[in-house]
């Protein structure tokens, strides 16, 4: 598929997104993790979040030999994203999963997994998965500055559910930087990205 075909495809994408209020990762996130994987000869995806299949698409078209496996729970968003898929003739390189990530057993071990799903479980998802990262793998995980809630005070954010969920993501932050297993790295890009790289 042409370069210009691609581009239209994407745009149609990103409009949807907007259109329908379905969260994709920024352009700024999404050129990180693509120069993240052509840099690092990233060959192995685990997805946790496959949204309407944005980055998956994004990751997979770095590298002719890119293989995903992508993991979403909400039926519409993951129907969206077979119908992404297939407009990209992408199926035979990214397997999608229509389940709760807390339900999935997978046996395959991967170049690096990119987080990017409900931001309270963040903690819960690295754990789970981390067993199927190979030796000297990555963890991404997107939203680190949740749109610059993270930041701020949490008396000043007056939604409970919100609140909630920056107390989670500090509370990832510190198991993040304790860990004894992996490096983290935060970095100041689209909403936040955490490198964790397994020592």
């Amino acid at each position: 598929m042409d370069m210009v075909n691609n581009y239209t495809l994407l745009k149609e994408i990103i409009n949807y997104a907007k259109e329908n209020k379905v969260p994709i990762m920024q352009s700024e996130g999404i050129d990180f993790v693509t120069t993240f994987i052509i840099k690092n000869q990233i060959r192995t995806i685990l997805e946790i979040g496959s949204g309407i299949g944005f980055s998956a698409i994004m990751m997979a078209l770095c590298h002719a030999d890119i293989r995903i496996v992508s993991i979403e729970r909400d039926q519409d968003r993951y129907l969206e994203a077979v119908k992404n898929i297939k407009k990209f003739g992408l199926e035979d390189r990214i397997t999608l999963i229509y389940n709760d990530a807390f339900n999935v057993k997978l046996t395959d071990s991967f170049d690096m997994i990119l987080i990017d799903a409900a931001k309270a479980q963040n903690q819960r998802f690295f754990e789970l998965f981390k067993s199927n990262l190979k030796e000297k793998g990555y963890i991404l995980t997107d939203n680190m500055y949740f749109h610059g809630l993270v930041s701020k005070d949490e008396k000043e954010i007056k939604s409970r559910n919100l609140r909630g969920i920056v107390k989670k993501i500090k509370e990832y932050i510190t198991f993040l930087n304790k860990n004894e297993e992996f490096t983290t790295n935060i970095y100041e890009v689209g909403d936040g990205i955490a490198v964790s790289e397994k020592k």
